[in-house]
């Protein structure tokens, strides 16, 4: 069947190359007709190929500007529309596409993390390469960066750089925060990131990069998100449908793997009683990590840390615990 023309807008440089387009696309195996969700819409590069391939795309963002690039594709789109924005967290997918009239989906793509456009915009705070304030909010709401690091006690702070940032010598760091404070910019945190840890010109990793990641995932709740975002997948995926996820950093990855592992087949009731039934998985076909050829990481750098996880789902109803 050929693949119908779309006359949403293609750049010839487009700020942001999806990650792992190819294999995402291959995994959702996209129809014509098939109802989609991207739920991190970011430049559109997953919603584009999508759309191409004929499906209704659902597209999530909570960042505003994303958003806003978009609408102008949503205007320029068919009728009936095969683009539907959502400026909302991907977490409340279930609600959204309940109000769009949409109980189940065919396939659900997750891009988990920062996007290329966020760290290239200085006046986001989401990077150390050139100085900009200090924000780091997708939403642009809520408490800032600065907020947090300026108020929070040299505990809080150092709990935030070991378990979002691994950063084995958070306390040092916690420490020169505090000592330094009031932090205003990128450029300021960054200094007394690498003065307390020391940085050298020939090292092969900015020591600033885990402190910067691990209060970006705080300010935006990112793990929490993607935990009740994989909930939502299981919600609204119907039996056949399939969920696609590309994480960047080992937490994210561990909680994929972790949730379809714990999406296998299940022990119902207790396993020292007589007649004990195994539950069928919620999801099938699940694949190992997918991470992305030579060729890929050569034409974006930044595709370097990606692993594409993929899974079936099944017949089973959702877990409680996914509800």
């Amino acid at each position: 069947m050929s693949r119908p023309a779309i006359p949403f807008p293609v750049r010839d440089k487009a700020p942001h190359i999806p990650v792992l387009l190819d294999e995402v696309i291959a995994a959702l195996d996209p129809q014509p007709g098939d109802v989609i969700v991207d739920a991190t819409f970011g430049a559109g590069g997953y919603t584009r190929a999508l759309l191409n391939a004929g499906a209704t795309v659902h597209a999530f963002d909570r960042d505003p500007s994303a958003i806003a690039q978009g609408r102008g594709w949503e205007e320029a789109g068919t009728t009936p529309p095969r683009l539907i924005l959502h400026p909302r967290r991907f977490s409340e997918m279930v609600a959204a596409l309940t109000e769009a009239g949409v109980s189940q989906v065919d396939g659900i793509a997750m891009d988990i993390g920062v996007s290329s456009m966020q760290l290239d915009q200085a006046e986001r705070g989401f990077a150390f390469s050139s100085d900009g304030p200090l924000d780091m909010r997708m939403s642009g709401e809520g408490e800032s960066a600065a907020d947090f690091l300026n108020a929070a006690s040299e505990s809080t702070i150092a709990d935030v750089l070991y378990e979002y940032g691994e950063e084995r010598q958070s306390r040092r760091v916690a420490r020169a925060i505090v000592a330094a404070r009031p932090l205003e910019t990128t450029g300021d945190l960054a200094r007394v990131v690498r003065k307390a840890l020391g940085h050298k010109p020939t090292d092969k990793k900015d020591p600033a990069t885990r402190s910067f990641q691990a209060i970006r995932i705080h300010v935006n709740s990112e793990l929490d998100e993607l935990r009740d975002g994989l909930s939502a997948a299981e919600q609204l995926l119907r039996a056949g449908g399939r969920l696609a996820v590309v994480s960047f950093h080992s937490l994210e990855d561990r909680i994929v793997k972790r949730f379809f592992r714990e999406a296998g087949a299940r022990q119902a009731g207790s396993r020292h009683l007589p007649q004990v039934e195994s539950t069928p998985p919620a999801f099938e076909q699940v694949s190992k990590a997918i991470r992305p050829s030579a060729e890929e990481i050569a034409r974006n750098p930044r595709a370097r840390s990606s692993v594409l996880r993929h899974a079936v789902r099944t017949s089973t109803p959702a877990r409680k615990e996914a509800a």
